[in-house]
């Protein structure tokens, strides 16, 4: 899916947006061709579970919506696969994670 330059920085965009229209701070966000890592910061009101669903739900439908040719290759409307994993970083493990992303 995001093996094209074009649909990988479309993809940073869209999540970029959704991140920013939710209060949510993106610290590193890379863009793999088949998945995403990303450092956030959520609101102390959200939970780690609304804040997924916030970035997956609606990228996916700003990316079908943007790219009309995507449903043909996900025509049930499922772009990211239900699996998630999250863990909490504080100061110390902030610049570690981050590195990860970038790297």
């Amino acid at each position: 899916m995001f093996m094209k330059e074009e649909n990988k920085k479309l993809c940073e965009e869209i999540l970029r947006e959704v991140a920013e229209r939710h209060k949510i701070k993106i610290t590193e966000l890379s863009v793999m061709p088949d998945h995403i890592h990303t450092v956030v910061g959520i609101p102390p009101t959200m939970s780690v579970f609304k804040a997924l669903q916030l970035l997956k739900g609606t990228s996916s439908r700003e990316l079908f919506k943007r790219k009309p040719n995507f449903r043909k290759r996900y025509p049930k409307g499922h772009l990211w696969s239900p699996g998630k994993f999250y863990r909490s970083v504080g100061d110390t493990d902030a610049e570690a994670a981050i590195q990860y992303v970038r790297d």
